[in-house]
């Protein structure tokens, strides 16, 4: 997975793709690969879904122990 991508644009590829596959606009010829794509898109996707998750976790523990000293 390229280091430079973002949530939002894998997102919207993502979400290209599905519609791609929905109108049933992609050839038999690059389905395949499209499938292997949109799975690396969603890992990729829930990996940055748990990273931002435990960060916000971690911050709102931080906030918390602070406001009982």
């Amino acid at each position: 997975m390229e280091s430079n991508l973002s949530y939002e644009d894998a997102y919207k590829e993502l979400a290209e793709i599905a519609h791609e596959i929905e109108m049933e606009s992609i050839s038999v010829d690059v389905l395949a690969e499209k499938v292997k794509r949109a799975s690396d898109l969603i890992t990729f996707c829930q990996s940055k879904l748990r990273s931002t998750e435990d960060e916000v976790g971690n911050i709102i523990k931080q906030i918390e122990n602070q406001s009982e000293k």
